[in-house]
């Protein structure tokens, strides 16, 4: 009975070894992958995260931005339905524009 004992107990050890085995490889290979993975993010730029303003001028400058970009696109829409020449879209294009930053400083005076 107690060698029968000693052969199991040898058994479960040798299993309970294989185990730690296996374990401290797969160990060693996540060891290795943080390792890559480490050098590699140390070698690419950080990613630099750019907040917007929230305070109510900034989400009104955004507002009257997008109203400008919104007549803009609708002006070239148009524009692009309205002449079959290109020279006149491209000269549409072009005025527009030349036009849009004067309209934003006429409509929008940000210095008061």
């Amino acid at each position: 009975m107690s060698k029968e004992r000693a052969r199991r107990r040898a058994e479960r050890e040798a299993e309970r070894e294989r185990q730690a085995a296996v374990r401290a490889q797969r160990e060693a290979r996540l060891a290795r992958r943080r390792e890559r993975r480490g050098r590699l993010l140390a070698a690419l730029p950080r990613r630099v995260r750019v907040a917007r303003q929230g305070g109510l001028l900034a989400r009104r400058q955004r507002a009257q931005n997008a109203v400008f970009l919104a007549l803009f696109l609708i002006v070239q829409v148009l524009a692009w339905l309205l002449f079959s020449a290109w020279a006149a879209r491209l000269g549409v294009l072009v005025l527009s524009l030349l036009i849009v930053p004067v309209l934003v400083t006429l409509v929008f005076d940000r210095r008061s």
